[in-house]
């Protein structure tokens, strides 16, 4: 299906949802598609990333398929979201909503916000303060990691700071960072910037090398991984955030579009979301069987974390490499926006 399509489905989902749910004010599109024209195909492992803005908090609702189309829809407040400025300054928010990405804006606010952020997205001082926010949302995290929590959470708590150094580059390059595939992404922008020789040490702080991960031990770990993912999706899943993630919507997410990675010589990548799903399988089950727990444990064992010990030292060694990698950042940030 072309993008153009199946953004016409996931708006028009959008506009049902708004005639039985007055608290939904607003709502646009988010993710992968931002940007991308409409007559750019999309793969059947990609969703389309829709936020629906309330005035109170609401619940998630997570992957569903709609009319053929594959739907990520999550919910926001105006106040979480914020005025003009607080996006300008946020890398999470600005990307989305410096195009033309509102599906639905009764009162306007949403149309104000664009306006304002499409204007001063390149601006200087909100480049460095979103590349700012993200060294934040790293530090924080890795420092956060904590040895008491069980290991699958652990690991989630390690990996998703982790990652965020090659968001870092992306928000630097004005480039809209995204969450499955954000270290092809970063290797796009180092290159585009003429700093292709940090990627392979970015990677490097994921897998620890990829000594451990070649393409077909990615495979054998993607093979184990579908048990488990088969297995928690017959579970109930409503009160885990990511629950949706793991049933038959996301399989599609997770299986293929790990496995089109893996084809196209990136299976270091792919490890990414692997790991990701393994541990969120985990947190689901809870207490697992043997074979499973050995599986996971291969898996933290390959990418060099397999201990509480082992994932405070890669977190530290990150740490310590910032200072380095905003550098990197500062000089991305410098020519792209003079450019």
């Amino acid at each position: 299906m072309r993008v153009g399509a199946a953004r016409a489905v996931a708006a028009g989902w959008v506009r049902e949802r708004m005639r039985v749910d007055p608290a939904i004010e607003g709502a646009f599109f988010s993710g992968s598609t931002v940007g991308s024209p409409d007559d750019a195909l999309l793969p059947p492992w990609s969703d389309v990333d829709v936020l629906l803005v309330c005035r109170e908090p609401g619940v998630k609702v997570g992957k569903f398929v709609y009319r053929g189309v594959l739907l990520e829809v999550s919910t926001i407040t105006w106040a979480e979201l914020g005025g003009p400025e607080d996006v300008l300054g946020s890398w999470v928010f600005a990307p989305m909503l410096r195009t033309d990405g509102v599906i639905a804006d009764p009162s306007g606010r949403l149309a104000a916000v664009r306006e304002r952020v499409a204007a001063g997205f390149a601006d200087p001082v909100w480049v460095r303060a979103r590349c700012a926010g993200v060294r934040r949302r790293i530090e924080a995290g890795l420092r956060a990691v904590d040895a008491e929590l069980p290991t699958a959470e652990q690991v989630l708590a390690w990996v998703f700071p982790t990652s965020l150094l090659a968001v870092w580059p992306a928000v630097a390059g004005l480039v809209d960072p995204t969450v499955r595939r954000r270290y092809v992404r970063a290797e796009r922008v180092l290159s585009r910037f003429g700093f292709a020789d940090r990627y392979p040490g970015l990677l490097d702080t994921l897998d620890g090398g990829g000594v451990g991960v070649d393409a077909a031990r990615v495979r054998e770990h993607l093979a184990g991984l579908a048990v488990v993912f088969d297995e928690v999706a017959r579970l109930p899943r409503e009160g885990f955030a990511f629950g949706a993630d793991l049933g038959a919507a996301g399989r599609p997410v997770v299986f293929d579009g790990a496995a089109e990675l893996i084809a196209a010589g990136r299976h270091r990548e792919a490890m990414f979301w692997v790991l990701v799903t393994y541990a969120r399988c985990h947190v689901v089950s809870g207490a697992v069987a043997p074979e499973r727990e050995r599986a996971f444990g291969a898996v933290l064992a390959d990418l060099g974390v397999a201990s509480a010990a082992d994932r405070r030292r890669r977190a530290d060694g990150l740490l310590a490499a910032l200072p380095g990698w905003q550098s990197v950042v500062d000089a991305v940030a410098a020519e792209a926006v003079a450019g």
